[in-house]
């Protein structure tokens, strides 16, 4: 696969007169998260793993001072070029990808890094929309570029986490946290990705038995989901802020995380009931999503794939039910996955609203599954029967880099 996506960035690059022969490619993968979901802007530990999802984007320096980049899954976009210092405001880019690759260079020139060389680029993705956190994987893959192109060197791996969300909030819009990105920047194949806020330390935990035993499975429902900004997502995410601000008024917490005994939480409910009373299902599901996760990162180093896939079963029902940032169709999908033996557990991913869910199952659980949901999701929206997809998946690492091959029949 890897030599004819080589290939085939290299002919699209031709056609439309990029230069990139002799150049790398960086390959960006997707991510799924374990615990604790929309818990990153809430101060919580995060659990997860890269997935073989991926962004490859292909490049080469060159003399212009111009940024020329083109988008296989954008083609009537044509080529987004711009001249360094020059980039867009993002309101005349906010319905094109190419406010990423504008947006990009415009914070990374805000933070003081000095960019004098530009690029000629090609990139394809394969990641699913709404839920693998495809914004993020692309925004990495983007700023490394840069960094390469103009000989910059970022040792510090949480200063490019903290880059790509600015690329993000600050230039896109979209209120993110760091999940996404870390998990994705941080990511080794066959290990779990720990991010403790508190300390800012990543530690790998390698999966205690044997990775071929289980599948990371994308269930794409087809539909589309407008960018964080756009989505419940900003809601749930103000709706937090304002009871973290309650609650540090009340109690001096620092954060949502500290709601973490039964009776802190005992507490924080009541008071908040009293002031904000739709906001309590979403501090019960962030409670709630907390007591599991050191029992999720014990079972992960022990091996038990069975004990992690209940406790994302009812990660998934939490943010059903109390957080409320599902939606009928990642419900739906939800729904079939759970009625097959074998699936461990399920649950809508990353934003809400629309996009994908996911399961976790058993290795030798994917033709049934597949065959489940392409038999009964159509029946439930008709409307989405050309457009879902099923994935299956591995943890892998979250950034290679390699030469750009071309086989010599290309």
């Amino acid at each position: 696969m890897e030599q004819a996506i080589h290939n085939q960035l290299a002919r699209s690059a031709k056609k439309f007169g990029l230069d990139i022969e002799g150049g790398q490619v960086r390959r960006s993968s997707s991510r799924f998260c374990f615990g604790v979901e929309h818990g990153d802007y809430n101060g919580m530990e995060l659990f997860g793993v890269g997935t073989d999802r991926f962004i490859w984007l292909a490049f080469k320096p060159n003399a212009s001072g111009r940024v020329r980049i083109l988008s296989e899954n954008f083609p009537a976009d044509g080529v987004v070029d711009f001249a360094l210092g020059e980039s867009a405001q993002p309101e005349a880019l906010k319905n094109s990808w190419g406010r990423f690759p504008h947006g990009v260079e415009s914070i990374l020139r805000r933070e003081g890094y000095v960019l004098t060389t530009g690029f000629d680029a090609v990139l394809y993705g394969n990641i699913p929309g709404g839920g693998m956190s495809r914004s993020a994987s692309l925004a990495l893959n983007l700023i490394l570029t840069f960094f390469v192109v103009n000989q910059i060197e970022v040792e510090d791996g949480m200063r490019i986490v903290d880059l790509a969300q600015m690329v993000e909030t600050d230039y896109i819009g979209s209120p993110c946290g760091k999940l996404d990105q870390i998990m994705i920047y941080f990511a080794k194949a066959g290990m779990g990705t720990y991010f403790n806020p508190n300390k800012g330390t990543i530690d790998h935990i390698p999966f205690g038995g044997d990775t071929d035993d289980f599948r990371i499975v994308s269930l794409d429902t087809g539909t589309k989901r407008p960018g964080l900004e756009k989505s419940t997502y900003k809601i749930r995410r103000d709706e937090c802020d304002q009871m973290k601000a309650l609650l540090t008024e009340k109690f001096g917490y620092a954060s949502l995380a500290e709601v973490n005994t039964a009776e802190k939480f005992a507490a924080a409910a009541a008071y908040i009931k009293a002031l904000a009373p739709a906001s309590v299902g979403r501090l019960k599901y962030l409670y709630e999503a907390q007591t599991r996760f050191a029992e999720t990162l014990a079972a992960w180093r022990s091996g038990d794939i069975e004990q992690v896939g209940k406790n994302f079963r009812a990660d998934g029902i939490g943010l059903r039910d109390d957080y409320r940032i599902s939606g009928p169709e990642l419900e739906t999908m939800c729904d079939i996955a759970r009625s097959v033996p074998g699936v461990l557990g399920e649950r809508m991913l990353g934003g809400g609203d629309k996009g994908a869910s996911g399961a976790l199952i058993k290795a030798d659980t994917f033709d049934a599954l597949k065959a489940t949901v392409e038999a009964a999701y159509p029946i439930c929206h008709p409307a989405f029967a050309d457009e879902f997809a099923i994935h299956s998946c591995r943890t892998v690492d979250g950034i290679t880099t390699a030469p750009l091959r071309v086989s010599p029949a290309d």
